[in-house]
């Protein structure tokens, strides 16, 4: 990688750790707010960051800019088995793969184990038969110029209609916490960023493809790791949201857990719940629909047996 993508790449991915932090990105939060509250904003905002990502792998495309992206995969029955591992595992762990970015940057150090479980539970299953990689191009890159200026549009408009709300309330980016749609909006944006300039990137892609012994361009993808964490650390330290939780052995036990249920159910899908979201999900690609359906499931089935067993 060229030392100018690079430093692109960890600034883009920086700021996008800042945001996870920022806005409290995560799956479980957004079933716990439909469970709770019957709002959906944390869902949608999830949503919203696939149709950024989406707008702007179609403008890119136009523009003959568009990376390598990665092929699709058949759906099938461990599409679901593994969208429901996520799912329980994420349950397990308190947060998803993105939220576990936003714990360890309000200094809930346990979350450390969360990557290390991944990397177990990819390691776990990696002998059982790989899904089968689709021939087919993604229909989003196969949008013709029409479907690119109605992106545009869509895109100016949304960034408006945020830069006029941040302006109204009087919001200064180092000084609040954002919401979930300004967050995912600017995880979005830097996502693209960065694959533009080093191809698409997770962290979890990283630690799966570790598990199965890919090798290259490791240091540069542990750096962007690196910048993740460190972004999400800065956006606790500046809105004063880091508490230094020290782990004990049931917290770090938890994340272990649920890092390792994640780590398989990837594998099945395969991709963590960031992949889907910000790769799978953009490109239409069903397996990712219903593998983010399954977690989504999985997190609300538990949520209420949770409930039921509390009374």
């Amino acid at each position: 990688m060229a030392t100018l993508s690079i430093l692109t790449a960890l600034a883009a991915i920086g700021l996008m750790g800042f945001a996870i932090q920022r806005g409290g990105t995560c799956t479980v939060a957004a079933i716990e707010e439909i469970v709770a509250e019957r709002r959906f904003g944390r869902l949608g905002a999830l949503i919203e960051a696939s149709l950024w990502v989406g707008g702007g792998l179609v403008l890119l495309n136009t523009a003959g800019l568009l990376p390598v992206m990665p092929a699709g995969y058949a759906a099938g029955f461990a599409t679901v088995a593994g969208g429901m591992l996520l799912g329980i595992g994420a349950f397990v762990n308190r947060t998803c793969a993105i939220g576990t970015i936003a714990r360890l940057g309000s200094g809930e150090w346990a979350y450390l184990a969360t990557p290390v479980g991944f990397f177990l539970g990819s390691l776990a299953v990696l002998h059982l038969p790989a899904p089968a990689p689709l021939a087919e191009t993604s229909s989003v890159l196969e949008a013709s110029a029409w479907l690119a200026i109605l992106c545009l549009v869509l895109i100016a408009v949304r960034l408006f209609t945020h830069g006029r709300a941040i302006r109204r309330k009087g919001i200064t980016p180092l000084g609040h916490i954002w919401s979930p749609h300004v967050a995912t909006t600017i995880i979005g944006i830097t996502f693209l960023t960065a694959s533009l300039t080093v191809g698409s990137w997770t962290y979890t892609e990283t630690l799966a493809g570790m598990a199965h012994g890919m090798t290259a361009d490791l240091a540069p993808r542990l750096l962007l790791f690196a910048a993740l964490l460190a972004g999400a650390l800065l956006g606790g330290w500046t809105g004063g949201r880091v508490r230094h939780v020290m782990p004990n052995a049931a917290s770090v036990g938890r994340c272990l857990a649920g890092g390792t249920l994640m780590g398989a159910g990837g594998a099945l899908v395969p991709g963590g719940n960031d992949a889907l979201i910000l790769v799978g999900m953009p490109l239409l690609w069903p397996y990712a629909w219903l593998a983010f359906a399954s977690m989504c499931c999985a997190i609300y089935l538990a949520i209420r047996l949770a409930r039921l067993a509390m009374r």
